[in-house]
């Protein structure tokens, strides 16, 4: 046997981290001026490679079976003792099988990281996108506060003190309206109050159900208004929880443009 085909016998062991350190040291500086041994070593760590990946599926891919079953085959078949015999045939499998677990272990490893990298991009996505749309609305909520051709009511009840109190600011060309309200009773279980654009031609319009919560203070945010209605007057009636199409009466407050 050529000396280069006695270290090309070592190189399976070489790869499996389970060559003995004299052995391991003469076969390193063999490889440092051989590179077909380097090259059949190379192939050798990727055909395991391709093993352990493989082994979540039927079968491991044929080449890297084939090779790594002839570089059992090219074992030496002779040992200088019965231990050692032990060691270069099960102690190989058992090495194999530990690597090719490592192996696995480590793909599944990588595997994990990239869905968890995966899910976490998703997440800071949507965290992002529900941020821009809230900074949106805040920014619409500021443009009709601050508009200067908003359409501004003012809304009051006929009552002792504390008086009911609305506000309503309403930009026509953009359909946003900002209702605001203040002291405004409880409501018996099933009610809400409900918000109503008086046109100055034809029936009032929904705009908006609303309840005040312990303090009286209540608001209805840019609500689903038909474009460029023109407004005569704004009102409030009491209405079921989920709103009626045409108000109930009486009517508790009303206010016309200033």
């Amino acid at each position: 046997m050529s000396p280069h085909q006695q270290f090309a016998e070592d190189l399976a062991l070489y790869a499996l981290n389970s060559l003995p350190g004299d052995e391991r040291a003469a076969l390193v500086k063999h490889l440092e001026g051989c590179a077909e041994c380097r090259r059949e070593l190379e192939q050798l760590r990727g055909d395991m490679a391709l093993l352990a990946l493989s082994t979540a599926g039927p079968a491991p891919p044929r080449r890297a079976r084939e090779r790594l079953m002839k570089a059992v085959a090219g074992e030496p078949k002779l040992q200088p003792a019965p231990r050692r015999a032990w060691w270069g045939i099960a102690g190989w499998n058992m090495a194999g099988w530990v690597t090719a677990a490592a192996l696995a272990l480590v793909a599944f490893g990588f595997w994990q990281q990239n869905e968890n990298a995966k899910q976490l991009v998703s997440s800071m996505l949507r965290t992002s996108l529900e941020q821009q749309k809230r900074l949106q609305q805040a920014r619409e909520v500021v443009d009709t506060l601050t508009a200067t051709d908003a359409m501004r009511v003012t809304l009051v009840a006929a009552k002792t003190p504390p008086q009911p109190q609305g506000k309503a600011i309403y930009l026509r060309d953009r359909s946003r309206l900002i209702f605001l309200a203040s002291n405004m009773p409880q409501l018996p279980p099933q009610k809400a109050y409900e918000l109503w654009l008086i046109p100055t031609s034809g029936a009032p319009i929904p705009a908006g159900v609303f309840k005040p919560d312990a303090h009286g203070s209540a608001a209805v945010i840019n609500p689903p208004l038909p474009p460029g209605i023109e407004a005569k007057a704004f009102a409030i009636t009491v209405e079921p929880e989920s709103g009626s199409a045409t108000p109930t009466m009486p009517i508790l407050m009303v206010g016309a443009g200033e």
